[in-house]
């Protein structure tokens, strides 16, 4: 881009996180003009975030790279506690249950953070998409009709923006919006990724040392010769070089300091827990760790940000591309803001052993009942809860939704259905199934029940803020 230039563009988003990919991924498909920046060279190089919740798999899979995560992840290694260099006991870090035909994917999956940004920067790029990295934003300003960013490149206007630039978002502090929240523990950590020597460790446990100066734990990555190491520090600030890595590792742990090979990357933090005050401001849109910062201890920030990006990127597309009412996207924020305080509390709890890495963390049960775009129950479900998938006519449920499109789902009832004036909406009936009971449903395009009936009543006054419309005889 000539730095003179005024490029246009539906979308701009800054950051290419996991929630700024995912929503360029979503935004590609369905053939919304998007232009993704990163003030960096290339993708975060670190592992950071490494659990993928079973609810996240099922976004990911909605996405096009369920395979790649599957095979480029693994399940959660056993924990083993040492003491003195002797292993003392085993026990499983999360919640573990069998797969289900209604929810497939019974446990967190490991993958380091930066194999998932490179898997969905793929998936962008096979969708016509791509980064520009280097690219800083330096100014913004918006009216009635859109937004014009001054980047290190040029200018930008765009309809809308979507900050998805971190926690120390250059966005959220240029819009003026507070985070409101707390030091979750005031002892800082350093996490790193490192090699081990092959037989100084081995790699079927996450290994835990709990010593005077504080815990540290050294967890293999799975797919990569790697561990992620956790230390932290009750006294004094980490020192994040490689020889202060491989001090800590010495100190800490029956490991030599010449046992860690290679320090890959490294950093230091204070665990933290923060809501901005409002995800929206205009037509500037917060997503992931510019809206909400967690402590990793429960395995939930690099998964609500990828949420965020599900739930706003079906609602960008059908007001920029289909003619939906600008007010679908006062929704993001409805929401999104209470599923992230929700969640923001569970990790602190968690952080704070208070609370176990249970069923919740999966974030399965999370939901949108009562909320602005729910309405109506049926059988055994209400409008706002997940749909689950299940056998059909020899596939699976999520066969069916994948894809950017509505599903109206007609299960175990002969109801008359409905023909739709758009191809945006696609009917599928098939036999009862305990999951959902019998009754008509309409799965949004994120693989929420937007509506549910046991016939037709109300349905064509829900779909019209959606802008979607019955076929008319």
């Amino acid at each position: 881009m000539e730095l003179n230039s005024v490029k246009e563009t539906g979308v701009l988003i800054v950051g290419a996180g996991p929630s700024g990919l995912a929503l360029a991924c979503d935004l590609a498909r369905r053939g919304v003009p998007a232009l993704l920046i990163e003030q960096a060279p290339a993708l975060f190089p670190g592992s950071r975030g490494k659990g993928i919740q079973p609810r996240t798999r099922e976004v990911l899979d909605d996405l096009g790279v369920g395979d790649a995560v599957r095979e480029h992840g693994g399940p959660a290694p056993v924990g083993m506690a040492w003491q003195n260099g002797e292993r003392v006991g085993e026990h499983h870090m999360f919640r573990v249950a069998a797969p289900t035909d209604a929810e497939p994917y019974g446990e967190p999956w490991m993958m380091p953070q930066w194999r998932t940004q490179e898997i969905l920067l793929a998936r962008l790029r096979e969708l016509g998409g791509d980064v520009a990295f280097s690219t800083a934003l330096t100014g913004l300003g918006q009216d009635a009709d859109g937004v014009t960013a001054q980047l290190s490149t040029g200018r930008v206007r765009a309809s809308y923006l979507v900050a998805a630039d971190g926690g120390r978002s250059t966005v959220r502090r240029v819009l003026g919006i507070a985070m409101t929240g707390e030091t979750v523990d005031p002892a800082p950590m350093l996490v790193a990724d490192v090699r081990v020597a092959e037989t100084a460790l081995d790699r079927l446990n996450w290994h835990m040392m709990n010593t005077d100066a504080g815990f540290i734990t050294l967890c293999p990555l799975p797919g990569t010769a790697d561990f992620q190491l956790v230390a932290q520090y009750k006294d004094g600030a980490p020192d994040t070089s490689a020889d202060g890595v491989r001090a800590v590792v010495a100190e800490r742990t029956h490991l030599d300091a010449a046992d860690v090979t290679e320090v890959l990357w490294s950093s230091d933090f204070r665990p933290r827990a923060a809501l901005a005050d409002r995800f929206r401001d205009g037509r500037v849109f917060l997503t992931g760790d510019a809206a909400h910062v967690h402590s990793p201890a429960g395995g939930q920030g690099l998964n609500t940000s990828v949420q965020d990006a599900y739930n706003l990127g079906w609602k960008l597309g059908r007001v920029l591309s289909h003619g939906a009412p600008a007010a679908l996207l006062d929704t993001y924020e409805q929401e999104r803001r209470p599923i992230a305080a929700e969640v923001l509390g569970l990790s602190t709890r968690i952080h704070r052993g208070q609370q176990e890495r249970g069923a919740a963390a999966q974030q399965l049960g999370l939901g949108y009942r009562g909320g602005p775009l729910s309405a109506g129950r049926a059988g055994v479900l209400e409008a706002g809860d997940r749909a689950p998938d299940g056998p059909t006519d020899g596939r699976r449920l999520f066969d069916v939704f994948r894809g950017p499109h509505f599903t109206l789902l007609a299960v175990g009832t002969d109801a008359e259905l409905p023909e739709f004036a758009t191809a945006a909406v696609r009917v599928h009936r098939t036999a009862a199934y305990e999951a959902y009971g019998k009754g008509l449903f309409l799965i949004r395009p994120d693989g929420y029940i937007g509506w549910a009936g046991e016939d037709m009543n109300g349905l064509a006054e829900y779909l019209a803020p959606l802008g979607l419309d019955l076929k008319r005889g």
